[in-house]
């Protein structure tokens, strides 16, 4: 069943960044509200963008797509609790195409399929002429470098990499992107130098039926809320989309280089695994009750803490061991002209000392959490207390901090609150596991550190609790302290700190991060910040102002239900790299933490009395 599309004047007004993303754990794809597909990743989400229309400027490149002559209306969107997007294209006389685009996911021989391939079936809708266009670049933006028509398929090839379409539509007309009657439906199919198993039509029928199964199935197994319940079901599948099956690995995001604001030079490589990600995340996840994707995550974050001997990078590949060397690609212009585009990212070599602590807080639900089949034991606590160990050594040094500043070190109190969160934590996990003794030290340690931090983190002057210890910059990741548990958010510091970040950082309802960095002032907000604000206000008791901020903010996604990284606070705009992780997972907390309860759905009436009524 598919929801009713809405015509584009009927959708919300077009934004910057109107994409919607399909995928199956290995690859995702990014296609626009006419169903041009501008961004595709292969062989996998940190592979080479053979379609990179996304960044490629004003050039005519790096895309698919299909061409209705005469068109005069477009409608698109998501079938129903599913990550298959339908769009239609109509001319002026009603004919049309119907276009449907997924990539493969379902089970099958008892494990999950979900190859690096996306199908397209192209259906008529009365009598259209079209075109079908397919200009892949490899090597980041560079032509090909061969074509070769087989049979009923088209190798393209650029580098070490080969793309293959296999389609029963004419290939001379897709070769030479010819307009044709489209009497019959057609499909597409790209992916690896692969023959199919069966026809592209047989293919094509099979896959999309048990992909749609598959949807279907894996969000009425969610535990969702009362309230925004097609929000936080989109929220919950475009996370699903995030995470590399074979790994376990959460993407920050899709994409690189879209910039932060409109022409900075704020560009970067989110298709990694950033480790202050694992709580908001494992914290969806688990609200949503998705195990299996939890536990494959909780399985990556693991293997990097066991495979530590106390420092950890703040992120890394979907494959942990790949390097994440930073560089420029110089054969895409950037996102509507914006460069620079970046491949690789810096942040891997810089010093956060928040690592330890995410690692921590995520890997400690394996102690509480009876649904997973292995729960965390002595073994893995005396491999998370070197974590400890290490960020008791350096919780008052100097570091790039939450925010990944390149120009200046300072004692953040996040990554100091974040150093206390991993010996809280371990306090906690021994004291599970009856080892009194380590409890013990490892809580005195954490009070010790406790007391430190909102020492020297509270500023007199400016009433609140600032950014870096004895500082007096406001900075938003403080939000989070009562949510990490430094804190109750009835503590009148934290009181204070919340009205001044309110007041401060505040900008047309939209919650800055900071005011200064290494760029200078920031020009748009930061979401995830939004959805602490969010929170705290509701774990604040301010729940009429939380509300109304969340209804505001879930307005604000595109047309497609997808939130990216930033917004223009002025314009509304929606800025930076796409489907951003920190924002859906926000949308799945802020929504759970403010729904009314099930039980509120139909309110009960009133019980009869008891007794015999009489008429006089």
């Amino acid at each position: 069943m598919t929801l009713p599309l809405p015509s584009l004047e009927q959708i919300s007004p077009a934004q910057p960044l109107d994409y919607a993303v399909i995928g199956n754990g290995r690859i995702a794809a990014l296609l626009d509200r006419a169903a041009r597909i501008v961004w595709w990743s292969f062989p996998r989400f940190d592979g080479d963008p053979v379609f990179s229309r996304l960044l490629a400027g004003d050039e005519e490149k790096g895309f698919t797509d299909v061409v209705v002559e005469g068109a005069v209306r477009t409608h698109s969107g998501y079938m129903r609790n599913t990550a298959i997007v339908e769009t239609t294209i109509e001319d002026d006389q009603g004919n049309g195409v119907r276009i449907i685009d997924f990539a493969p996911r379902y089970p099958r021989f008892e494990r999950m399929l979900h190859p690096a391939q996306i199908i397209r079936r192209i259906e008529p809708i009365g009598l259209p002429r079209i075109k079908i266009r397919v200009r892949p670049t490899f090597n980041y933006g560079q032509p090909r470098s061969a074509q070769v028509v087989g049979s009923n398929h088209i190798r393209y090839s650029g580098g070490d990499l080969t793309l293959r379409l296999t389609t029963d539509a004419p290939l001379s007309y897709i070769v030479h992107e010819t307009s044709f009657a489209l009497s019959r439906p057609v499909t597409l199919v790209f992916g690896p130098d692969e023959s199919l198993e069966a026809a592209a039509d047989t293919v094509s029928r099979e896959a999309l039926e048990r992909t749609r199964d598959y949807w279907m199935s894996w969000v009425r197994g969610l535990a969702i809320p009362l309230d925004w319940q097609t929000d936080v079901i989109r929220a919950a599948i475009t996370l699903q989309l995030c995470t590399f099956d074979e790994t376990g690995a959460i993407v920050a995001a899709h994409t690189t280089s879209i910039p932060e604001a409109p022409h900075t030079q704020r560009t970067w490589d989110y298709r990694y695994c950033w480790l202050r990600d694992a709580y908001f995340v494992i914290m969806a996840l688990n609200r949503l009750g998705a195990t299996q994707t939890m536990e494959a995550y909780l399985d990556y974050i693991t293997t990097l803490a066991i495979g530590s001997k106390g420092a950890l990078r703040p992120v890394y590949g979907i494959v942990h061991d790949q390097p994440l060397v930073e560089s420029v690609a110089e054969h895409l212009p950037g996102f509507l002209g914006m460069g620079p585009v970046r491949v690789g990212n810096a942040a891997a070599d810089q010093l956060q000392h928040d690592s330890c602590g995410s690692v921590i807080l995520g890997v400690s639900q394996m102690f509480i959490d009876q649904r997973l089949p292995r729960m965390g034991d002595e073994a893995l606590y005396r491999r998370l207390e070197l974590l400890g160990y290490h960020a008791l050594r350096v919780f008052q040094e100097p570091d790039a901090g939450i925010w990944e500043y390149r120009g200046r070190l300072r004692i953040h109190t996040h990554s100091a609150t974040m150093c206390w969160v991993s010996l809280d934590r371990l306090a906690r996990i021994a004291q599970l596991l009856g080892l009194s003794d380590d409890a013990e030290q490892w809580r005195k340690n954490a009070d010790a550190v406790r007391k430190e931090i909102l020492s020297r983190a509270w500023s007199s002057k400016i009433g609140a609790l600032a950014g870096a210890f004895d500082s007096n910059e406001l900075d938003a990741s403080v939000l989070l302290l009562p949510e990490l548990g430094l804190l109750p958010a009835d503590d009148p510091r934290f009181v204070k700190t919340l009205d001044v970040i309110g007041r401060e950082l505040g900008r047309n309802g939209f919650m800055l991060r900071y005011t200064n960095d290494d760029f200078g002032a920031p020009e748009t907000s930061f979401l995830a910040c939004q959805f602490w604000y969010i929170d705290a206000l509701t774990a604040a008791g301010r729940v009429d102002e939380a509300r109304a901020l969340l209804d505001d903010l879930l307005a604000r996604r595109n047309a497609f239900g997808i939130l990216s990284e930033d917004i223009h606070p002025t314009t509304g705009e929606l800025w930076g790299n796409l489907p951003q992780t920190y924002s859906m997972a926000g949308i799945v907390n802020s929504c759970m933490n403010l729904s009314r309860n099930w039980a509120e759905a139909w309110p009960r009436s009133p019980a009869p009395e008891l007794g015999v009524t009489s008429s006089v």
